[in-house]
């Protein structure tokens, strides 16, 4: 068994997971979607985008590729949020709260890709 393929596996499954968990829910209800969650899926989804930059493979480059993009919604998603109830002092609920849950969305669909990717991977080198 491969360390380094465990723990890559491990973090793209996490990645998927955590966005997952903070996406589920009423989409303008911020009760059912905790800021630490996002965070936390925003920390996984680094740490997931950085162990895939070793790959020198075409498959590779498209792992890094979907973890750049859910990267990006969700500082995207962040941003947004911080920016709506820290500087414009808004409720993080109503707009808001959908625009981050959506940006989020697509960052879990990235992350999708991502997971069906290593599946799909897998499969092929068990063949």
């Amino acid at each position: 068994m491969n360390l380094e393929k465990v723990i890559f596996g491990a973090f793209v499954i996490l990645a998927f997971t955590l966005n997952f968990g903070f996406f589920l829910g009423e989409i303008d209800n911020p009760k059912h979607h905790h800021e630490l969650e996002l965070a936390a899926t925003v920390v996984v989804n680094l740490v997931a985008m950085t162990l895939k930059f070793g790959d020198r493979t075409h498959i590779g480059a498209i792992h890094l590729a979907t973890s750049i993009v859910a990267v990006i919604q969700l500082v995207g998603a962040s941003v947004v949020w911080l920016w709506a109830t820290q500087v414009n002092q808004l409720p993080s609920e109503g707009e808001v709260m959908a625009t981050v849950v959506s940006l989020s969305g697509g960052a879990l669909a990235a992350n999708f890709v991502s997971v069906a990717l290593m599946i799909g991977e897998t499969l092929r080198r068990t063949r």
